[in-house]
């Protein structure tokens, strides 16, 4: 049996290759809002390796899907253990919303300079009373002329203290059911009336934010799909969301330096990867991201040939993968053995003490997005068709 992908992608792989090689310098060592970041990125976009199936009239590459192309790309990039660029809300959800969802006006306006680097996005979501039943938001606008007037609350916002856009879930039609009522809006963080308060996370960063809305002014044409549609957006963008937060491709990267981590660090003299106990538990965590990325694959063909039953397999992603990247960076801690209790600025940290970090941050990761518990449900009632768990009947007057 052949298992090679042939000659046409043998001679890919040799171009991503020779790329990474020759631009390795162009790394930036730190990703964000940067000139180096957006150099990188807009690199990346331009040789394809980056945004590869956007069309090139939204600022994309303009390639046709490949399957094999795009695991190559992941694999190479992931084996040189350089990031595949800017992968954040902008570029991971918002983009193929947009793509989905967007009028062409939006699209021209919005995809291009977020693919280049030049907006980060954020994402008004979660409210203090509407986390896991996002429909109850109560974040609301009505009209005046030719803009909407918002006013209200977000929580748990990643990065809105950097972004320089949302994309937000807002109540437009009070007297609409709570489904029926939403719509989804892109507007500027440097709009007049928003007011950004960072959360401390147990990372001891400030990832998330609360977000305050006092009669913000964003222009109606901003709403995506129309007033009243947000729901049926938010769901899309959910699903791109559950994607990137369990990707297979960025935990492959991740694996690569947990293998070099157990080469190094030693046990009575002897590496902890030729411990018999370490080394099976890191063969565990490979088989599943093999299979995690088994079921990328299926998703990719499904999308190639038209198939829309692709609903379960997106739906385990979430949960399976940010579990999967958790167990990973346990293992990373046990290996590194008292060394790993260590924090903060201790000079015997192992690199940088990311470890640390990584192990809290995903973590938080398995509540936030959806819980676990609410993927289970999600996967159980939706994806599998199974019954929803009875209410309790409430209790009699007395």
């Amino acid at each position: 049996m052949e298992l090679t992908y042939g000659a046409k992608y043998d001679a890919f792989r040799d171009e991503v290759r020779a790329f990474l090689q020759s631009h390795r310098d162009a790394v930036p060592q730190v990703y964000g809002k940067n000139a180096e970041s957006i150099a990188w990125q807009q690199l990346l976009v331009e040789r394809g390796f980056a945004a590869r199936n956007v069309p090139k009239q939204y600022g994309g590459f303009g390639a046709e899907p490949d399957i094999i192309e795009s695991r190559i790309i992941a694999e190479e990039f992931a084996r040189m253990k350089i990031p595949p660029g800017v992968r954040g809300q902008g570029v991971t959800m918002l983009v193929p919303t947009l793509l989905e969802f967007g009028s062409e006006e939006q699209r021209q306006r919005w995809i291009p300079p977020t693919l280049r680097g030049d907006y980060f996005w954020c994402q008004g979501y979660s409210e203090p009373e509407a986390g896991s039943d996002l429909a109850s938001l109560k974040t609301h606008a009505y009209v005046d002329g030719d803009d909407f007037v918002i006013n209200g609350q977000k929580i748990w916002t990643s990065s809105a203290q950097f972004a320089d856009m949302m994309f937000c879930l807002v109540r437009t039609e009070p007297d609409a059911p709570k489904h029926d009522g939403i719509s989804y809006i892109l507007l500027s963080m440097d709009t007049p009336g928003i007011e950004v308060r960072p959360l401390v996370q147990m990372t001891g960063q400030s990832g998330f934010n609360e977000v305050f809305f006092t009669d913000v002014r964003v222009p109606t044409t901003n709403v995506v799909a129309g007033r009243g549609q947000g729901w049926r957006v938010a769901n899309g963008t959910l699903k791109y969301e559950r994607s990137m937060l369990g990707n297979p491709d960025v935990t492959l990267a991740r694996m690569q330096a947990l293998v070099e981590l157990m080469q190094r660090e030693t046990l009575d003299g002897t590496p902890i990867l030729h411990n018999p106990v370490f080394r099976d538990r890191l063969l565990r965590i490979q088989g599943r991201i093999l299979a995690l990325r088994a079921n990328d694959l299926r998703i990719l063909s499904n999308e190639l040939n038209g198939d829309d039953e692709t609903t379960l397999a997106r739906m385990i992603v979430k949960l399976q993968g940010t579990e999967l990247r958790h167990d990973l960076e346990a293992l990373g801690i046990d290996a590194l053995g008292d060394l790993g209790v260590l924090y903060d600025d201790s000079p015997l940290l192992r690199d940088d003490g990311q470890w640390q970090t990584d192990y809290m941050y995903f973590l938080g990761l398995i509540i936030g997005g959806g819980t676990s518990q609410v993927q289970k449900n999600i996967i159980a009632e939706r994806g599998l068709g199974m019954p929803k768990e009875p209410k309790q009947p409430a209790p009699a007057a007395t």
